[in-house]
């Protein structure tokens, strides 16, 4: 007697601060004295960078092996080939907060071509945008001015010195224009509105066939992707555990800092299995 076949899961999930960790990021509740191993995953000009924990490793590899598994990054390209997660290596990846589907590494055109269509039609453009951050960020706290793919701005900031007046007038004007603003660690997003996570998430549910979707993330730009998956978490830290939010089925973990990134995982794997 057959066995019933298994939904196909997707497990959509953000990385840095959801998964994978900075230095920075890892000091935010682990205790020296009881700290776990960690992997390193990630490593530029011969410094190590980002990491995971061992166990959240090893639930990866398992996760790798029972679902979809799509990193969905608001890094570039070039910063996300930078990881090196452990497992099988996914077939796709969203980066650029939505803005590039990769398929085996390589961007998918007319994924893009899409993604561009929708910019130019229902947002103010990206030369308004940076041109307000320049003439409005006071050097005193703005350490360096990026813009992302074409796509998107944000600065690096010394947190300790950032007005937050000035943050919230700037996310009141880019509001009016169709733009979205997160501040995430020392960074400084201003995204459009139509560039999302979970546009791209869906796309790739339609390609796998994908019954059932799950997510992870912690940012206000991961809001969009935790309300399109079936089920989703957020851990107790970052911008979304900072004012409380929530939506039907996301789930708010007490978690925070690298343990997070464990436990999400092992939701993750169990929603695999249950399908």
């Amino acid at each position: 007697m057959s066995r019933p076949r298994m939904p196909q899961v997707l497990v959509a999930s953000d990385l840095d601060r959801t998964l994978i960790y900075s230095s920075a990021a890892l000091a935010l509740t682990m205790p020296d004295a009881r700290a776990p191993r960690l992997l390193t995953v990630e490593v530029h000009e011969s410094r190590p960078l980002s990491y995971m924990t061992e166990t959240a490793a090893g639930l990866l590899t398992e996760l790798g092996d029972t679902a979809v598994f799509v990193p969905t990054t608001t890094r570039t390209r070039k910063q996300y080939q930078r990881i090196n997660l452990p497992g099988p290596a996914p077939k796709y990846a969203i980066c650029a907060n939505g803005g590039h589907l990769l398929v085996d590494g390589v961007t998918d055109a007319a994924w893009h071509d899409g993604v561009l269509a929708r910019l130019a039609s229902e947002c103010a453009p990206l030369s308004e945008v940076r041109d307000h951050l320049a003439a409005t960020a006071d050097p005193s706290w703005v350490r360096k001015h990026r813009v992302a793919e074409d796509l998107f701005a944000y600065l690096v900031v010394e947190r300790e010195l950032l007005p937050e007046e000035w943050v919230k007038d700037l996310a009141v004007w880019a509001e009016n224009r169709g733009w979205t603003v997160s501040l995430q660690g020392r960074k400084l997003y201003a995204v459009p509105k139509p560039l999302t996570k979970s546009a791209a998430m869906r796309e790739v549910a339609r390609r796998t066939g994908a019954e059932l979707t799950v997510a992870a993330g912690d940012s206000l730009l991961d809001a969009d992707l935790l309300l399109a998956a079936d089920r989703a978490w957020r851990p107790g830290h970052g911008e979304l555990a900072d004012v409380g939010w929530g939506g039907p089925a996301v789930t708010a973990l007490p978690e925070r800092g690298v343990i997070a990134g464990e436990r999400i995982l092992r939701e993750f794997v169990r929603a695999a299995r249950e399908g």
